[in-house]
């Protein structure tokens, strides 16, 4: 899958072939992908930040590069990787910061998620530097322009109303690594109740996702917060049994989740062409976490790569640490994120499950539109 959308527009532009013609080629439409280090393509890479992913054994089967690493959280790809080929796109986003993001690679959509972002720009400070969800919104801005620039303005905003899909996945880090970080956030949980944390959450992601209406995002997908509190690092760090979860995450996430769920129903009111959808991670990943076996899974306690604790979840995957042999039987990769099999079937439930785990609509049907 090389980078087949800048192939197509060159040689397009060679036959003189109009900008309009290239819009058709693309029955596989393009993804706009903005959130944290579940969906980051290698936009950490391009700044000086601790959330980096750009060393083995990351991306060991990521197949579009024979195994090397891309900047990739995850052995293979992430969800918005795989969403992206279930619906017939014909290349991955590429990161943003990308130096070769540009031209017509953006007709397949950008990827401007960040490892250690959040929905507040306070979030993730602790990895020095990361590129929290106001700042995307501002490089989604700049791809703004250049699709004026690439396609006529006319053009361009049709192809983001009707070709593109905006997803969303973000907020995890606004409590591991904001609310819940030891000595860090202790100033932050003194001052503020979780309601009122929970409620400049959504004040600030309702901002984040009306200016990507204004800028003509009409097809949404926001995730919700998974169960925080069942991953290995804070299975490790509470000191759990294997099959219990760490309840404080999870009573914030699913907090966090009935909020953004009522935020989903009022811009669905409000935005006039808006279509948004929500998909349940938080239900999907404990159905995955409570009965891996049926899955396919050996455990959903331990990480595959990492070390330290009962979980291997203190210390992040990287060249010196751990590695398991089975990577398709873990349920994550690291002590954070979720390994390619895993992501597999938590993107086959979004893009055509019902509305148990993706409501009103599942993605297939919203790319239809």
């Amino acid at each position: 899958m090389a980078a087949v959308a800048a192939v197509l527009f060159v040689a397009a532009a060679a036959a003189g072939v109009g900008a309009e013609e290239v819009v058709d080629e693309f029955g596989g439409g393009a993804s706009f992908i903005f959130g944290d280090s579940l969906v980051d393509a290698g936009n950490n890479n391009y700044i000086p930040t601790l959330s980096r992913a750009n060393m083995t054994p990351n991306g060991i089967d990521f197949a579009a590069t024979g195994g090397t690493p891309t900047g990739r959280f995850t052995n293979g790809r992430t969800i918005a990787d795989i969403i992206g080929e279930m619906l017939g796109q014909a290349d991955y986003s590429p990161p943003f910061l990308a130096p070769n993001t540009s031209g017509g690679a953006i007709l397949n959509g950008v990827n401007y998620a960040s490892g250690g972002g959040g929905i507040l720009n306070g979030t993730g400070k602790v990895f020095v530097n990361r590129i929290g969800m106001d700042l995307q919104v501002d490089y989604f801005n700049i791809t703004r322009q250049q699709l004026d620039a690439l396609l006529g303005r006319d053009k361009a905003r049709e192809f983001l109303r009707k070709k593109a899909i905006f997803s969303v996945t973000v907020g995890s880090n606004d409590f591991l690594n904001n609310y819940l970080m030891p000595v860090l956030s202790t100033g932050t949980r003194i001052s503020e109740s979780p309601d009122a944390f929970v409620d400049d959450l959504i004040f600030h992601l309702r901002d984040q996702l009306t200016r990507l209406h204004t800028l003509d995002a009409r097809k949404f997908v926001v995730a919700n917060v998974g169960p925080l509190g069942c991953i290995p690092y804070q299975k490790t760090i509470n000191r759990v049994g294997e099959d219990e979860c760490v309840k404080l995450p999870n009573q914030l996430a699913a907090q966090y989740n009935a909020r953004l769920r009522e935020l989903i129903i009022e811009l669905n009111d409000g935005l006039p062409g808006a279509r948004f959808c929500l998909a349940n991670v938080y239900d999907l990943v404990m159905e995955l976490i409570t009965n891996y076996p049926n899955y396919g899974f050996e455990t959903a306690s331990v990480a595959c790569c990492g070390n330290g604790g009962s979980y291997d979840g203190l210390v992040p995957c990287g060249p010196t640490t751990s590695l398991c042999d089975d990577r398709d039987k873990h349920v994550f990769w690291d002590p954070y994120h979720p390994s390619d099999a895993a992501n597999v079937l938590l993107a086959k439930y979004i893009v055509d499950g019902d509305t148990k785990y993706i409501s009103p609509i599942n993605l297939r049907k919203l790319y239809s539109l």
